[in-house]
């Protein structure tokens, strides 16, 4: 007989892992023929929220950035997408970050298709303007590699301006590639592994994490993280930037 009280994820004050066993769907207004799976908000403890959404026949995905910019990559499918009268045709890694401010309307999206999203509230920055509309590809994005070791390579997703208060990236391990040290910092992260398995160290504990995986990291959360197996481990990851750590 099956055990189906069994589950990898784990939720804990400092962080989260959310294995796709347990997933469930939610509603949301506007995003509609898809299941939407809230994978992190306010409610764990983020400042932010990041979501999965499966395309189903018929999906549509409309609404409007109010306080919260949205960016959206597409993991794999089609879709196109129109944003305040700006179109655009979307494919596998292609993602689209759209400001606070604006309609947008996600339409003939293949079903199968998955969108990550992180949803932000903007926090404006004197003498910088918001941040315009921006799409991109992240197969053409060049890598760097991290700390000058060649075995982790890492792709920046959003410029590097003071007027962005989010980074989104993609980090690329080679097998075996591991983190120099134990991470400790303010920043808040939300991950998707897109690629590959590992182990990852959160805190004082340590998970075993593949493709599917979603990973919450709150400030100060100690990580580390080493890639496993015979390919690489790719995940797609959020954290806040650019911005005074408390109220001035």
């Amino acid at each position: 007989m099956e055990l189906c009280a069994h589950t990898r994820s784990v939720f804990e004050r400092t962080h989260a892992l959310i294995a796709p066993d347990g997933l469930v769907n939610s509603w949301v207004p506007g995003w509609t023929g898809c299941d939407v799976n809230v994978i992190i908000n306010k409610s764990i403890g983020a400042q932010f929220t990041q979501t999965l959404i499966t395309a189903k026949e018929n999906c549509n995905l409309t609404g409007h950035t109010k306080e919260s910019q949205i960016f959206f990559y597409l993991v794999n499918g089609k879709a196109k997408v129109s944003i305040d009268n700006k179109h655009h045709s979307l494919d596998s890694s292609h993602f689209v970050y759209i400001p606070i401010n604006n309609n947008y309307q996600f339409t003939e999206v293949s079903t199968g298709s998955q969108f990550i999203t992180f949803h932000k509230v903007y926090e404006p920055i004197e003498n910088h303007s918001t941040p315009t509309l921006l799409f991109g590809d992240a197969s053409t994005i060049k890598s760097q590699s991290f700390l000058n070791d060649e075995a982790l390579q890492l792709q920046l997703l959003l410029p590097e301006q003071l007027s962005f208060d989010m980074a989104v990236n993609i980090f690329t391990y080679e097998p075996g590639g591991h983190l120099p040290f134990v991470e400790t910092h303010v920043m808040e992260h939300g991950l998707t592994f897109l690629q590959g398995q590992g182990i990852y160290r959160l805190a004082d504990k340590w998970y075993p994490v593949q493709k599917g995986d979603h990973i919450w990291m709150g400030p100060y959360c100690q990580q580390w993280f080493t890639a496993m197996g015979k390919e690489k481990a790719v995940y797609i990851y959020y954290k806040n930037v650019n911005r005074f750590p408390g109220k001035e």
